[in-house]
């Protein structure tokens, strides 16, 4: 068994919180019309402030605008510049923008190093609760993503959103459907396990996630999935030690991206490394450091993106292990 639990360091930008659909549960979305997006002069003054913080990923989580909408260009136009401004600055952009038409996708492999979108869960019946008025949320839209990022070679992550009004069976279904794609293009590197966690924006009155099932979740995931697709859980939704450490003996290797703010639960607050660190070597594992792209996929990227993937990989060999 591996001792090494991993961690991204990294800060999320983000090009607009506007987003037309309207999960009930979400925290992050602003209405239509009414937040100003996010301007390349601030984000280089914001990316300039990192540059000596120790952050590897940089994270761009947008809002979603209609795929028919006049606006669509535009902020597809700024996603991708805000990605060429992020490498041109020494970063590992890493984009999970909602569904994408197969021509975007494959503009913004050449300036990501991996993509992502949660799959949330297959089961339709959450289109008659929290998914009512969410369009893109559509469980076949957002599989469809998964095979044309297959099709596109494009390192992937992906995941369940745990708690929100499906069961066992539904999380067994999702997990299938992962499984059954990455077998085809073998793309997949990462399946996070998301718990629902009830913030002060959101209009659904649903409960929290019974953490103490979340060990369970993560051991029915890791005897469906491959083994080399790599279990990531939340530390900053996971705050009690003892639930943590069951999920690392379940199977979850990985601690996601830790940044300053969590956008998609902006009410909880991720824990540094220097304070995760401590507590996982108590009980027999080291925190690590990881790029946002795999090894196993670093010689598929394109080659303006590897050489910069490589470098990175110099730079953290020696002080990856935080101590």
């Amino acid at each position: 068994m591996s001792s090494v639990i991993t961690y991204s360091p990294a800060y999320t930008l983000v090009p607009t919180y506007e987003c037309f659909n309207r999960c009930t549960y979400c925290n992050f979305r602003s209405e239509p019309g009414t937040s100003p997006g996010l301007t390349l002069t601030q984000a280089q003054q914001i990316l300039k402030s990192l540059q000596d913080r120790g952050v590897i990923e940089i994270l761009i989580l947008s809002g979603e605008v209609h795929p028919q909408s006049p606006q669509r260009p535009a902020w597809f136009e700024r996603i991708y510049q805000l990605c060429e401004l992020a490498l041109s600055m020494g970063f590992l952009p890493h984009t999970n923008a909602g569904p994408l038409l197969y021509e975007e996708m494959a503009q913004l492999k050449q300036v990501n190093v991996s993509m992502g979108l949660m799959l949330e869960q297959m089961t339709p019946k959450l289109l008659e609760t929290v998914h009512r008025h969410a369009p893109s949320k559509v469980p076949q839209l957002r599989l469809q993503q998964l095979e044309w990022a297959g099709e596109l070679q494009i390192p992937f992550t992906t995941g369940l959103l745990l708690g929100i009004g499906e069961n066992e069976t539904d999380w067994r279904e999702t997990l299938e459907a992962i499984a059954t794609v990455h077998q085809r293009w073998g793309h997949i590197q990462e399946v996070i396990l998301q718990p629902h966690s009830p913030g002060q924006q959101q209009v659904w009155q649903g409960e929290a996630f019974n953490m103490t099932l979340l060990p369970q979740v993560v051991a029915i995931a890791r005897s469906l999935l491959p083994n080399e697709i790599t279990l990531q859980i939340p530390p900053n939704l996971v705050t009690h030690p003892d639930i943590l450490i069951e999920c690392l003996i379940a199977g979850a290797r990985d601690l996601g991206g830790i940044s300053p703010h969590d956008e998609v639960n902006p009410d909880y607050p991720h824990p540094d490394a220097q304070t995760l660190a401590p507590i996982l070597e108590a009980n027999g594992w080291q925190l690590k450091k990881r790029l946002p792209v795999y090894p196993q996929y670093i010689p598929g990227l394109p080659a303006q993106l590897k050489t910069l993937v490589e470098d990175w990989q110099l730079a953290t060999k020696s002080s990856s292990v935080i101590q």
